[in-house]
This record gives C-alpha cells, structure tokens and sequence, in this order.
C-alpha cells in the first residue's frame, strides 16, 4: 500500500491550501483515513480524521472550522482543505489510513502512512 501526499507549500497567514492524498495498492476494501501533523520538535498530533463508512468528519480543536477533509472513494484521494491558515499550522502533514476497527483517535492504529507534505505559514 501506497500513500502519496501532495499539496503543501509556503503560503501567508490567513491564506488557503488544499493538501491531497493519493492511496494505491490497497488490498482491503475498506479504510478509515486521517491526518496528522509534526512541527519541529513536537510530537506528532491528530488533525482531521474521516472514517470509511458514514458522513461522520473528527477534527482536532486547533483546525475545526477552519479544515476540512473529504474524500474521493472512486479516486482513492482524501483531501485536506485548509484555510485560514495561522503561523501554528506550520508543520509536515501526513496522511495514513487503517483497515482494522481499532480507535480511530489512536496513532498506532494507522498502519500506513505518506511521506509527509510541508506546510509554511508565514507573516
């Protein structure tokens, strides 16, 4: 299984990006997806999770409201629109998927991650 993020960049405080998430590979016909996000010595952290089945979206209390993830079944894409983006979102962004019914919120769930996508926000 492969992951393939893109979509990152240097942009202003306040502007928008749109991050994508490209899953190829796949035996299993079923995957829940998230993203998570690593500043420069910081742990990793949860941002927006978008499990398989159902409309419902879990964001992180920092980028609720302001991100929203979405998918693509038929393209295998998940999404991460961003906007009004801040200094604090400055970090790489990966993307991951799990197929197991384990916490969606639990890290270690996430059997399969992207490379990671850098996000720059700046003044």
């Amino acid at each position: 299984v492969q992951l393939q993020a893109s979509g990152g960049g240097l942009v202003q405080a306040g502007g928008f990006l749109r991050l994508s998430c490209v899953v190829s590979g796949r035996t299993f016909s079923a995957y829940d997806t998230a993203w998570f996000r690593q500043a420069p010595a910081k742990e990793r952290e949860l941002v927006a999770i978008m499990p398989w089945r159902g409309d419902r979206r879990l964001y992180s209390d920092s980028v609720r409201g302001r991100f929203t993830i979405s998918r693509d079944k038929a393209k295998d894409t998940v999404y991460l629109q961003m906007n009004s983006l801040k200094l604090e979102d400055t970090a790489v962004y990966f993307c991951a998927v799990k197929s197991n019914s384990g916490r969606l919120e639990e890290i270690s769930n996430y059997e399969y991650w992207g490379q990671g996508t850098q996000v720059t926000v700046s003044s």
